[in-house]
């Protein structure tokens, strides 16, 4: 049996993977979250085999969710759905330790093998994600956030959502100095020279989904 968890912001669309998932024998929903944060919560306890994860939520990212699990070393496959589709943003993801990424243009029949796939231990990328990922690599085009590190790259979505550094440091156990050095390293790798430049570019890189976040300077 296949555990799984659902983490979107949006009821409609968990009531639609459930409604598709429970018709499965070999796959079982054993909970939903409508936020990142109440996802890795759900993911710690229940430790499924797969959580399906939206980018885009408020608060905690899916990138972030994302880098947790993996960092944590929890046992639990990610496969991101989200209404992206540019091949910079997924390959960033499968660095950040996706081993899935669906769009939510898909059938119901690729939901269902994505999941026994990712299940399996093997990695799924839909088929005009993995078409775009080979056309970017032939003519080199990439995406400006494939130089930071992981965990530039979280502390980079924190700063765009207004958080100060010693709250972002609180999150993920460093000293505001150290939060401080991330963000001069990642600002200069980026070559922006304050948040709303920041925020800007994720926004065109698909990073960000909308453009009004709340940012500091």
């Amino acid at each position: 049996m296949i555990n799984i968890v659902l983490v979107d912001d949006h009821e409609l669309v968990r009531t639609g993977f459930r409604m598709i998932l429970q018709q499965q024998p070999d796959i079982r929903v054993g909970g939903e979250a409508g936020s990142a944060e109440e996802g890795l919560r759900l993911i710690r306890t229940l430790a499924p085999d797969i959580a399906l994860v939206d980018v885009h939520m408020p608060g905690m990212s899916g990138v972030e969710l994302t880098e947790r699990v993996r960092r944590a070393k929890l046992s639990t496959h990610i496969v991101i759905v989200t209404v992206v589709d540019d091949a910079r943003f997924p390959k960033r993801l499968l660095d950040a330790g996706a081993l899935g990424y669906l769009t939510k243009g898909c059938n119901a029949e690729e939901l269902v093998s994505a999941i026994r796939q990712v299940a399996s231990g093997r990695r799924y990328l839909a088929p005009a994600v993995a078409q775009q990922l080979a056309l970017a690599t032939l003519d080199g085009s990439t995406s400006p956030f494939d130089v930071l590190s992981s965990r530039e790259l979280e502390v980079a979505m924190m700063l765009v959502r207004g958080k100060p550094l010693t709250i972002i440091g609180e999150q993920l156990n460093l000293s505001p100095k150290t939060v401080s050095t991330y963000k001069q390293r990642l600002m200069e790798k980026l070559h922006v020279d304050h948040i709303l430049g920041l925020a800007h570019l994720m926004t065109v890189h698909g990073l960000l989904d909308a453009p009004n976040h709340e940012v500091g300077n």
